[in-house]
């Protein structure tokens, strides 16, 4: 479905999304990762925020080209496993709640305090669920999102 290029940038992409989220709380500077050299870019809010949106730019692209390429043709040959079905919706819920983050933070538009710490909240926590999905299914043997893929096991 898709070629290992495409897979090699999509978990960059994740990581990257991963660090600069983790960056925009102040735990860098707090347990002085931020004075590591070459790291002191991690402690800039807004750096970190600019770099977050622009890979979660990619990673909605990304997400939308898989979208289309399955529902033109993927879903005669592939299946989703259950794990990649897990991992599918977390990833619906990481990205929906961006985009509330997104327009949370847009000059024009006001949330009350509750509304903007469940949506805070609820990013925070999905994105830590997603990563312990994909911790599991990668020490539980690499499993697939599809299972019509090579190397698929029962």
């Amino acid at each position: 479905m898709t070629n290992p290029l495409f897979t090699r940038i999509f978990k960059l992409n994740i990581f990257i999304m991963a660090l600069t989220g983790v960056a925009q709380m102040p735990i860098f500077k707090r347990y002085y990762i931020a004075d590591i050299p070459g790291l002191g870019w991690l402690n800039d809010f807004y750096l970190t925020n600019k770099i977050h949106y622009i890979f979660g730019t990619v990673l909605l692209f990304m997400t939308l080209y898989l979208l289309t390429v399955f529902a033109l043709g993927g879903k005669q040959y592939f299946k989703l496993t259950s794990s990649g079905m897990l991992r599918a919706v977390l990833y619906l819920i990481v990205i929906a709640t961006g985009a509330l983050r997104v327009v949370k933070n847009l000059h024009s538009v006001t949330f009350d305090p509750f509304t903007v710490m469940v949506i805070d909240w609820t990013h925070l926590g999905f994105a830590m669920l997603l990563g312990v999905a994909a911790m599991f299914a990668f020490f539980k043997g690499r499993k697939p999102y599809l299972e019509g893929l090579p190397g698929f096991r029962r």
